[in-house]
């Protein structure tokens, strides 16, 4: 699918020139500061240079007072206690953190993981007959509660007392809970609302310690989990998550728990653990125990210490996620060969796809192949329980969960937010839901929303790439949503003439450029997955690229490689957006 090209609105020239000479950066390294909301020499330290000192206070969080007072009661009873959090990343990372803190305080304590396939997402009943049966007095929910309302009245009828530390929108009625920690309430006062589920767990910890005169050191210890939730949940690396996330990934690089060192290892990382390597490599293996099997692995291998326990696991865990990547494989192609012999899905600007037989633990990730395919809000759908379940992705600034939400008479349930969402409904009711779905959509849906578009923080010469600018760019990271790796446009630029097909099937375009009419430097480059435009870049025509500025280890040497996004030709003078 071609993609359009969007250079973001250069920043006021006043802030541009203020923060360059109090930083004595160049403009160009200004205006993607400016850009991320960065105007002052101290918003700059603070965003180059993260503290922990710069995390808020935990006690300005909504209920905090009520659930650190009830975990003390908690320890000085000697209660029993059950850690309870969803079946991904965040939750169980959410569990663990919880779990590793508080064992060696409490004398009884359990944690809980819903099975995806019989209790499904969220708080369930089950699992509260489980507590009542076995004397628990406590549960701790991560990562999700905050929409339980029901099943928190039904703990409370069994005399049950809940602790909510979730992430999500509430709905109006707010769970009657001992404590609700959720940063999103209304009348929450918590200055940073963008929190995951392992950071709302994470100020809980970092408030008990404070308030029983711990050493807050032993609340960071537990940050390399907090990043692996924060990369793996998607949330904005801005403020308080960039604090978190930035040391989190210096105690991954350091120090990690045996748990994450052991998948580091089964996940074929070296060197330094990045971002991107935990949402690719680290994320997916702790999530494929939840989609394959249970999700109480991906805990249990966070909290193992014994070196067998913890190699038994990893392997286990590794080979659901072997299972987990040939079922995406599989279902995408059928999914993908459904729609293209099919008339049905000609001309419409939306995908509802079902097939009864297919995985439910992967449906979110075919959904998620399928948007990038044809670029149009998907459902994928399979059947679970009786009932047609599965989940949802949108495109660009399209309001998914409200489009959705305007099919609510025909759902059993549903959740979400504006990119992605899960829902169920009657076998009967795919066919009209389909109807309907594709009708809101296309009453709604622009065709900018459409349009596959890539954002152009500025537009630089390959000349503009020294060492001192790669230096400071590589300060920007961690990089996630609202500080993306910046992505930069450079015209006229032209092939050396050893540019190349690389990869088991020749998919890649391997690149060597130079730009027409300046130096005769030439840049290393990798176009992945553009392996057509071999044979047009070698006519020896300029054409012009948006990339990212990477570097790349080769033989114990590192260098800059330019990773190509997409190519445009020269036809007269290009316009963008």
């Amino acid at each position: 699918m071609q993609k359009s090209w969007r250079i973001k609105k250069p920043a006021d020239i006043n802030d541009l020139k203020h923060l360059s000479a109090a930083l004595n950066v160049d403009m160009s390294i200004a205006n993607l500061l400016v850009q991320r909301g960065v105007k002052t020499f101290s918003e700059a330290r603070s965003f180059f240079r993260p503290k922990l000192s710069d995390l808020h206070n935990p006690f300005l969080m909504k209920d905090m007072d009520k659930a650190v007072g009830r975990i003390k009661e908690a320890i000085e009873r000697n209660e029993k206690v059950m850690i309870y959090g969803d079946y991904d990343v965040d939750g169980t990372t959410s569990v663990a953190l919880m779990y590793s803190f508080l064992r060696s305080r409490l004398t009884s304590l359990d944690y809980y993981i819903p099975d995806r396939y019989m209790e499904g997402y969220g708080i369930s009943r089950l699992s509260i007959d489980y507590a009542d049966q076995n004397q628990i007095t406590l549960v701790i929910v991560l990562d999700c509660g905050i929409k339980a309302a029901d099943k928190i009245a039904y703990a409370k009828e069994l005399g049950i007392d809940f602790i909510i530390c979730d992430h999500h929108n509430p709905d109006e009625k707010i769970p009657d809970a001992f404590a609700v920690l959720d940063p999103k309430q209304l009348d929450c006062k918590y200055p940073y609302k963008e929190l995951s589920g392992c950071g709302v767990g994470f100020k809980l910890i970092q408030a008990f310690c404070i308030n029983q005169g711990i050493p807050e050191e032993v609340a960071f210890e537990l940050l390399d989990l907090v990043v692996v939730s924060i990369a793996s949940d998607i949330v904005p690396l801005t403020g308080e998550n960039r604090v978190l996330a930035y040391f989190g990934l210096q105690k991954l690089n350091s120090n990690p728990s045996t748990g994450l060192k052991t998948i580091i290892k089964y996940s074929g990382l070296v060197g330094e653990i990045k971002i991107n390597d935990i949402v690719f490599k680290i994320g997916p293996r702790l999530n494929a125990s939840g989609r394959i099997e249970h999700g109480k692995k991906s805990v249990a291998i966070l909290l193992a210490e014994d070196a067998k326990e913890l190699d038994d696991l990893g392997l286990e865990i590794n080979s659901y996620n072997e299972i987990r990547k040939t079922l995406d494989r599989d279902i995408t192609q059928e999914a993908l060969e459904i729609i293209e012999k099919s008339e049905f899905y000609g001309g419409r600007v939306s995908t509802v796809i079902y097939n009864r037989d297919w995985h439910k633990g992967v449906v979110g990730i075919v959904a998620s192949r399928l948007t990038e395919y044809y670029y149009r809000p998907t459902v994928v759908l399979t059947e679970s329980n009786g009932l047609a379940t599965g989940s949802a992705r949108s495109v660009g600034e399209f309001d998914l969960y409200e489009a959705i939400s305007a099919c609510a008479d025909l759902l059993e349930s549903y959740g979400g937010h504006m990119y992605a969402a899960g829902l169920s409904m009657k076998l009967e009711n795919v066919s009209e839901f389909s109807r309907r779905f594709e009708q809101v959509v296309r009453d709604s849906i622009t065709q900018e929303q459409l349009q596959q578009t890539i954002e152009i923080d500025a537009k630089i010469s390959l000349s503009d790439l020294s060492a001192k600018f790669l230096r400071l760019l590589n300060q920007f990271e961690p990089y996630g949503p609202h500080n993306m790796m910046p992505t930069f446009l450079t015209e006229n630029v032209l092939d050396y003439g050893t540019s190349r097909l690389v990869g088991k099937n020749n998919e890649h375009l391997k690149l060597d450029l130079m730009e027409a009419n300046r130096s005769s430097a030439v840049f290393s480059g990798i176009a992945f997955s553009q392996s057509e435009h071999l044979d047009m870049i070698q006519k020896s025509l300029p054409f012009d690229i948006c990339y990212s500025v990477t570097e790349n280890e080769y033989r114990g040497k590192t260098y800059m490689q330019l990773n190509v996004r997409d190519i445009k030709y020269r036809h007269g003078e290009n316009e963008y957006e």
